[in-house]
Order: C-alpha cells, then structure tokens, then sequence
C-alpha cells in the first residue's frame, strides 16, 4: 500500500504536466495559411482606358462606365477606379454623368462609391438648363439609378444655385433633395423673359 501511494504523486505530476503540454501546443499552433493568394488584398489584374456597358435583360443600355484605370482585387471581388465616369442614357430623359477623381465598386457593381472633386451632371433639356452638383463623395446604387451623399453639395443650374448638406438623387423620378442646412438663390421665370416692346 506504502509503495503505491508514494508513486502516485509522480505519476499524478506527470500526469498534469502532460496535459499543460497538450494545451499548450493547441493554444500555440498557428492555423496552416493558404499559399494561393486569397487572403491577400493584391490587385489580380490593371486595366487602363476602360470602358464598359451594362444592359438590361431585353439588351437595352442602361448605363456606361469609363475610368482611366481599374484594379481588381480577388480576395473580395472589388475594384478600385482611378477617374470613374459613370453615365445614364435614357431616351426619355436627359443623359446624367456622374464624375470623380476616385472611385470603389462592390463585389457586381451595384454600387459605387466616388470620392474627390465629384461631380454630377445633368445634361439640358428643352425646358430645363443644364444641372450641375459638386461634392465631396457619392455613394451610387448603379441598378437602382440612386445617388446619395451626407457631404456639402453645391447645385448649379444657369443663373441659380444652392447649397446644403446632404443629398439624395433619384434619376428615374428626376429628384434632387438636399437634406439640411440649405441655402441659395433662383434665378425667376420672369426674369428670364423678355419684357414686351
């Protein structure tokens, strides 16, 4: 009984320091890394001079895109875009361009984010002088025909300008909301008439 007794705290020991050992090489184990590039965030290809057309179902254009280069990265399915143009084409509406030094498209291009000296233009029409809005940064659901932005806005359109903080565009309904701390100046109709002689 004495030597049974007097061999357990060894073996209760050892016992003890094999398992510490176990979850310590658990703990410590780093998982394998792949070697196939898909955890890095490196472009898989650069194109430059690009121009590209989406169409609908019935193969009617809904809009282009032009940027001067694009970078696809594999990891996430996205694309940085270096001088992005994006334009709507409607044969029932006037052409809108939105413009910007930089852009990002998500996985599928449903949306576009443009940042640094954007510009959205809304082309004449015959009844309306061109639009023309300057930000910051613009967020465009590309499908959706939808622009917004939370940054300053000025709107130009001839004689008349505002300014606010804040917009939603919607193309297919031809709106232009500034959200708050609008200000600015319309040029009248009356004005622009010439008066009778």
């Amino acid at each position: 009984m004495r030597r049974w007794s007097g061999a357990l705290l060894p073996l209760s020991i050892l016992l003890v320091l094999l398992a510490l050992t176990a979850w310590l090489r658990y703990a410590t184990e780093f998982p394998e890394e792949r070697s196939d590039g898909k955890n890095r965030h490196d472009p898989d290809y650069i194109v430059t001079q690009v121009s590209g057309r989406k169409l609908d179902a019935t193969g009617k254009l809904l809009y282009t895109l032009v940027a001067e280069e694009i970078r696809h990265y594999p990891d996430d399915d996205t694309a940085d875009l270096l001088e992005p143009a994006l334009v709507y084409l409607s044969p029932t509406r006037p052409p809108l361009s939105m413009r910007a030094v930089h852009g990002h498209a998500n996985s599928g291009g449903q949306q576009v984010d443009l940042w640094d000296r954007v510009e959205l233009r809304r082309s004449a029409s015959a009844s309306d002088a061109e639009l023309i809005a300057r930000m910051n940064e613009l967020t465009v659901l590309t499908d959706e025909e939808r622009a917004f932005t939370k940054s300053m806005v000025l709107i130009t359109q001839g004689k008349s300008w505002v300014q606010g903080v804040g917009l939603q565009v919607d193309h297919k309904l031809q709106t232009y909301l500034l959200e708050s701390q609008v200000t600015g100046e319309i040029e009248s109709h009356f004005a622009r008439e010439k008066p009778p002689r």
